[in-house]
């Protein structure tokens, strides 16, 4: 393998007459969504720098440290997944960025990318690496792991709607606009609820204010197992209670 480290594949153009086109586009078969009162609370994302003064974790070392990628959710930068990354490497594990931006939806470029990504970190530490996706980062995580699942040694997903409508939560038409294509037509060929052949744990949240609860829990065969916390959407990134269960997760790899 070239030694050469694999390159972000650059924006596409946009079709903003197209885009907004998706963006209006009616929904005759709605799906349940969050309730309206979990999506305000997503807004006490504001306090969060605050009270991280205020906040101690205490964290343990690891008995055996991990690879872990983590992927962020739709329309984020990996920056907001840098608090979580910090309590992880405090514990002793190695993480690492997905390599690029902000999210923006999958693309046959941007998945090859990060095919490359994970081959280039798995021969760098030398064992599998686990994948840690957030909201749209599960997805891809869980695509990751189908296509290379002799790389991956377990996948945590965290309110990524794998499973259902896809439209069964409350930014499809955001994610059109953005992304460029239909929520359940994307430009990648697959099937989101299909399982991957390696471990496969669901983070859900009955208070998430963005995805459906049942999306993000998954039926039975579409992950290995389910696990029900207290944050919201967005504290799926920097909750102590999320942090500690990929924690929990990583000691049992």
């Amino acid at each position: 393998m070239s030694s050469t480290k694999p390159q972000p594949p650059k924006p596409p153009k946009v079709d903003l007459s197209r885009r907004i086109e998706l963006a209006r586009q009616g929904n005759p078969d709605a799906a349940a969504r969050p309730k309206i009162r979990h999506t305000l609370a997503e807004a006490r994302v504001v306090v969060e720098p605050a009270l991280r003064l205020f906040r101690k974790m205490d964290i343990e070392a690891a008995v055996t440290p991990r690879t872990v990628m983590l992927l962020p959710g739709f329309g984020t930068h990996p920056v907001r997944m840098k608090y979580m990354a910090q309590q992880l490497e405090r514990a002793g594990h190695t993480v690492k960025r997905w390599g690029m931006g902000f999210n923006f939806g999958p693309t046959s470029e941007n998945v090859a990318f990060l095919e490359e990504r994970l081959a280039d970190i798995h021969q760098r530490y030398g064992r599998d690496v686990v994948l840690v996706g957030w909201s749209l980062g599960g997805l891809f995580a869980r695509e990751l792991a189908k296509r290379h699942p002799d790389q991956v040694a377990k996948v945590v997903t965290m309110g990524s709607p794998f499973s259902g409508d896809p439209r069964a939560n409350n930014a499809w038409r955001i994610y059109q606009f953005i992304a460029g294509h239909r929520v359940d037509n994307p430009p990648i060929e697959g099937d989101v609820g299909q399982k991957p052949p390696v471990e496969t744990v669901a983070f859900w949240s009955a208070r998430d204010g963005i995805v459906s609860p049942r999306s993000s829990c998954g039926k039975v065969g579409e992950r290995d197992r389910a696990v029900a916390l207290r944050c919201n959407h967005i504290g799926f990134s920097y909750s102590p209670e999320c942090i500690r269960a990929v924690l929990r997760e990583l000691e049992e790899v």
